[in-house]
Order: structure tokens, then sequence, then C-alpha cells
């Protein structure tokens, strides 16, 4: 009877502790890093580290991110040519269901016509389940979307701001 009684005590402690859940408290938000005004790739890195994440949803597999230089680097001319050939030979090869190919930099139009390069000779329909980010402007915007939809991606625009 004793145990009983001790089991019947227990339980009367516990129940009601069991009972409290702490509120969680809701995730904050983070406010969007700025978008780089220079071609420092240190601060385009902070950037896509602070973008890409929002548009992952869904994806499955680690981004492919491609961030794109303004200009040509002196002490790196082919700099821009090696990221071109990256970019075709990614999306070549074929990307999967579940991936993320995110696209950015300071020269809006450079970022776009990298983009439009890169998806000129990808066959249509070979792509569904594929995520492109353009981060970018509007005015290339229309651009990007006509040469990456009929691979049959999910096309997501950020307005670089």
């Amino acid at each position: 009877m004793k145990l009983l009684n001790s089991l019947a005590l227990a339980a009367c402690l516990v129940l009601p502790l069991a009972a409290c859940k702490k509120e969680e408290a809701a995730p904050v938000e983070r406010a969007p890093v700025a978008v780089p005004t220079t071609d420092d790739k240190a601060a385009w890195q902070e950037y896509l580290n602070d973008q890409v994440p929002r548009h992952m949803e869904g994806i499955t597999a680690q981004p492919y991110v491609y961030r794109v230089p303004a200009n040509d680097n002196p002490s790196d001319p082919e700099e821009y040519n090696r990221l071109l050939d990256k970019a075709r030979m990614d999306v070549a090869r074929g990307i999967v269901k579940g991936n993320i190919l995110t696209y950015a930099g300071l020269d809006p139009t450079k970022t776009a016509d990298l983009v439009v390069s890169a998806f000129e000779t990808v066959t249509p329909n070979t792509m569904k389940g594929v995520r492109v980010v353009y981060i970018g402007d509007e005015a290339n915007n229309a651009r990007v979307r006509a040469a990456v939809e009929p691979a049959g991606v999910e096309y997501v625009f950020v307005q670089a701001k």
C-alpha cells in the first residue's frame, strides 16, 4: 500500500510539470544583409550567405552559387571566363531535382549574360525540380527568365536593392 501511495504521489507531482511546456520563442528573422556596392568578394560572400538560405525551402542538395565579378580582375584576368566555363559545365552535365542555382554580382547585366550563356545548350524540360535564383535588376529579369524556363526550372527573381 505504501508503494501505491508513493507512486500516486509521484504521479501527482510529475503530471503538472509535464503538462507545463515551456513556451518556445518564435525564431527571430534577421534583417537582410545589404547588397554590396563594390565588387568585394567578402561582402558578396556575406550577402549570398544571407540570401541563399531564404530560397532553400524544399531544396535537398548543397546550393550552386555563382558570384559574378563585375570587372576584369587585373590579378586574375581569367576569373570571369573560368566562372562561365564552370556554369556551362554544371548545367550541361545535368542538375537534378532538389538543387538550387543562384547567380548574383555587382553588374546585373554581366550576371544575366552569364546565366543566359550557361543555359544556351540545355535541353528543354531536363531540369524539373531545380530552382534558379537570379539576383539582379528588373531590366534583365525577362531575359534571364526566357533563357532558363525552357529547361523546366522554377525561376525566382530577387531585386538587388
